[in-house]
């Protein structure tokens, strides 16, 4: 019967793949994944080995098993491949993915780590697929392509390791051993699994430039071993760059460059990092003032990424300087253009020898744009050089059961300026001429410490409780809470 049957294969070998050789043809390369010219050997079927845990990625892993003894005498397994497809809704690639098998029903984990991450994500946990089976069968030097059948398996990717939570060491805290203290420095994030959301945050002021860093795990500070096993930090040391990958095995000190505010972000399913600039600037000069007191009441407000901007009338010998937050009073790190006075369009800006530049036309109003991811400055002229003028702008709102106003002060054209605090979480409201018939409001987003917005609409502004210094800008509507020191 075996004889028979053989004869019967190779006759359809011959009919149906007479242009085959000892490699079927389409192997890799199956159009739309289709097997029209698979057949099925009674007997012949893979069945599924159970569920699969990938903890050894580049070790063979079984998947399956294929009842071999079926085949035909004189006829012997070349290749096998499987063609696996996940089942569950939350995959987020719902594709086919060919995937190179043993005959022995093993599969290459690397491979199917990669197929399985693709699908799913990293998160440890078995996630479903459907696996088809398909086989190259050698009979008189010729390749049949036999249909094994379909099994379901379940498959756990190896994920990295992640703490529960993670600490900043570095200059700005003197590397402290101390657990208690480091305690202050704890990354946040959601309440989330850590497999679900493995993204921690921490915003961090540094005073001085070429500060170091590392991330400390919290299990050392369990074990009351800061530096045991489990330092997180960059592969090479003293790297400036903005993104990159985390190691613990002979972890590095990263370093910001630059004094300023910073948001540290980690994505430990990945185990990279970003370091992104989320300060506020401010102003001094003309306008106001050449002090750090009057810097201090006229705020850029943030946009989008690396950018703020001031408008206002350009009075006085319109020239300027910019500080950041931590660097008001410090002549040493004010922002400026390379040329003293320069009146142009657009330019650089260094904080290195740094001079003072100039609106491009005095008296009138402008919008002056920095970007201090480029280290570039420009400026635009309003269309509307007679915006609305107000006597008063003030601050209304539950903290005050919405009666009287909080006056603020104008500390440039247009541009308002106090310090208040709020002993608990409150809506409020900026109003003009302490009446109703203008008003500003809208959502706030927070980013370093700071709650602030563009484009204000007529919402009630939430804002949590605290000491800020408030800034708002009644001809572009944006306004900006800093938390104060």
């Amino acid at each position: 019967m075996k004889k028979t049957l053989l004869y019967s294969l190779a006759a359809l070998v011959g009919l149906s793949f007479a242009s085959c050789n000892g490699d079927y043809d389409d192997w890799t390369n199956p159009q739309g994944f289709g097997q029209e010219n698979a057949i099925t050997i009674p007997g012949f079927t893979a069945t599924a080995a159970g569920d699969v845990n990938l903890a050894n990625p580049g070790e063979n892993v079984k998947v399956f098993n294929l009842s071999e003894a079926a085949l035909p005498e004189g006829t012997e397994l070349n290749k096998t491949r499987m063609i696996i497809t996940p089942t569950d809704e939350a995959a987020t690639y719902d594709l086919p993915q060919i995937l190179e098998a043993n005959n022995d029903g093993t599969v290459d984990s690397t491979a199917l780590q990669t197929a399985v991450v693709k699908a799913y994500g990293k998160r440890p946990a078995f996630r479903p697929f459907k696996v088809h089976v398909y086989s190259d069968v050698m009979a008189n030097g010729q390749a049949l392509l036999v249909d094994a059948g379909e099994i379901n398996i379940n498959v756990a990717p190896k994920a990295p390791f992640i703490s529960k939570a993670y600490y900043l060491i570095g200059d700005f805290n003197d590397w402290t051993t101390d657990v208690n203290k480091l305690a202050g420095y704890k990354f946040s994030r959601s309440d989330k699994d850590v497999y679900e959301d493995p993204f921690f945050t921490f915003t961090v002021t540094t005073t001085k430039n070429d500060t170091y860093w590392k991330i400390i795990p919290q299990e050392n500070l369990d074990a009351n071993n800061i530096w045991q096993q489990g330092v997180v930090g960059t592969v090479k040391d003293g790297s400036t760059d903005a993104e990159g990958t985390l190691v613990t095995d002979n972890p590095q000190a990263g370093k910001i460059a630059e004094a300023g505010t910073y948001v540290i972000t980690l994505n430990m399913i990945d185990y990279s990092y970003s370091v992104v600039r989320a300060d506020s600037y401010y102003m001094v000069g003309g306008v106001y003032g050449w002090n750090a007191e009057s810097a201090s009441k006229v705020a850029f407000y943030n946009e989008s990424g690396s950018k703020a901007s001031i408008t206002t009338q350009w009075t006085g010998d319109a020239n300027l300087k910019i500080w950041n937050r931590a660097g008001i009073g410090n002549w040493d790190v004010a922002w400026g253009s390379v040329t003293d006075g320069d009146k142009s369009m657009e330019g650089a800006l260094i904080n290195s020898g740094a001079n003072a530049f100039v609106c491009p036309e005095k008296g009138a109003y402008y919008t002056l744009t920095i970007d201090m991811a480029a280290k570039t400055y420009s400026w635009t002229k309003l269309d509307n050089q007679s915006p609305e003028a107000f006597n008063t702008v003030s601050l209304i709102g539950g903290f005050n059961e919405w009666k009287g106003d909080v006056d603020m002060e104008q500390t440039a054209p247009h541009n308002w300026y106090i310090n208040h605090t709020f002993s608990s979480e409150t809506e409020l409201k900026f109003r003009s001429n302490h009446e109703w018939t203008i008003s500003w409001g809208g959502k706030t987003t927070s980013l370093a410490g700071m709650i602030y917005t563009a484009e204000a609409n007529g919402d009630n502004i939430v804002i949590p409780a605290g000491t800020y210094d408030i800034y708002f800008n009644d001809i572009t509507h944006q306004f900006m809470f800093v938390k104060a020191n």
